[in-house]
């Protein structure tokens, strides 16, 4: 059994979701009883992989004494940037070693959903160092991390935010929408990901083996299709499921295909995951290029901002050529966006319906070859190519 797969899940779900309605229903807090229901169906889920379980345990016993420790350090010694760029190290460590699992033999805190909860505990650490978060209590803290609506692919939330609604108690009123609401997301999330992203994936099977121009082009706006109601009709559910459990976890995706230019889309495709990048590696890297002046100007700074961020985040989906070149492709458009957005021509004509039209075209069209070069259809092509050069 997995997450959003598959009847048993759902049946699971179904059940446990009744609690949690009486007690929003009853206006006490759900907070608990989420707790002991996410501890339970991962328990449920991993029964049959007890390794992964394992590493699963480790890692939260690691990673919640990793963030008390910090936190102590902070009251203690004050900010520290050695300390700091430790504890970032301690917290990254387990997820480098499971990306790097196929190099080095073993599948060291190879998890589902190991990425998901190492950036909620680098959130944690970094806004510790910040200021902005003093101390985690540790059911809070707990909760979390392990929150099993998001536990395996997001959205990620902000700690803060969850803990507001994870200690809240909802008015009836106001959780009988909660609950309306989450039950159309599931709803539209079923339809997302078991129909329309079926669909898509099936006429991908038909066409993945032509070469033709024509096909390449097909495969490109199919895939990129599949993969938006594939991964956004998995966050829906995952989003209505916690709109039942009380949490109001923030949406991942907003009409993607509608956007004019490439810092637009990635403000609209998976925007949890790309605002969290922009806060916490993006946002640092413009501030200690600029106090360091490690470029001429500005904009030198942001456009390798772009870059770094997005190699990094390939980085992040795998060590492969096609994730590291779909991450450096994003980099550059990004980049190149941010500096032809500074000129005077573009302040003149960005109003205009021309304009917004064109700037829409080219946009989806980027998007679109991005996806053919994420799916590694775009190397398999180049290395046929190749061979006949």
């Amino acid at each position: 059994m997995s997450f959003y797969d598959g009847l048993a899940f759902f049946i699971v779900l179904l059940l446990g979701c009744i609690p949690a309605i009486i007690l929003g229903m009853m206006e006490k807090r759900i907070g608990n009883y989420t707790i002991l229901f996410s501890i339970g169906i991962i328990f449920i889920i991993y029964r049959e992989t007890p390794l992964e379980l394992f590493y699963l345990l480790l890692y939260l016993f690691l990673e919640w004494h990793l963030i008390a420790l910090y936190q102590y350090s902070l009251r203690r010694f004050g900010r520290n940037k050695e300390i700091f760029h430790h504890a970032v190290l301690f917290a990254l460590l387990p997820l480098v070693m499971a990306k790097l699992s196929g190099f080095i033999g073993h599948h060291w805190f190879s998890f589902l959903g190991i990425s998901y909860i190492t950036f909620k505990v680098l959130q944690i650490i970094i806004e510790s160092y910040d200021g902005i978060i003093e101390k985690n209590g540790f059911s809070q803290t707990v909760a979390f991390l392990i929150f099993f609506p998001t536990l395996s692919s997001g959205p990620i939330d902000r700690s803060r935010r969850f803990e507001q609604d994870f200690a809240r108690r909802w008015e009836r009123r106001e959780y009988a929408e909660l609950l309306q609401k989450g039950i159309w997301k599931i709803l539209l999330g079923v339809l997302y990901k078991f129909v329309l992203s079926v669909i898509a994936y099936d006429i991908l099977g038909r066409i993945s083996g032509r070469y033709d121009p024509q096909y390449v082009i097909l495969y490109a706006y199919v895939y990129g299709i599949y993969m938006f109601f594939d991964f956004a009709g998995y966050s829906l559910m995952a989003i209505g499921t916690s709109y039942i459990f009380g949490i109001c976890t923030p949406d991942n995706f907003n009409k993607p295909f509608i956007s004019r230019d490439m810092k637009e889309f990635w403000d609209r495709w998976h925007i949890s995951l790309s605002h969290w990048f922009r806060d916490f590696l993006f946002s640092r890297f413009m501030t200690d290029a600029i106090r360091n002046k490690r470029f001429k100007n500005r904009l030198n700074v942001a456009s390798m901002g772009f870059i770094v961020n997005m190699l990094v985040m390939g980085i992040w989906h795998g060590l492969t050529k096609d994730y590291l070149l779909y991450g450096l492709y994003h980099g550059v458009l990004l980049a190149v966006t941010e500096i032809y957005q500074k000129k005077k021509w573009y302040r003149r004509v960005k109003s205009k319906k021309w304009y917004q039209c064109i700037s829409w075209f080219v946009t989806l069209n980027l998007v679109m070859f991005g996806f053919l070069i994420f799916s590694g259809k775009f190397l398999e092509i180049w290395a046929v190519l190749m061979k006949y050069l």
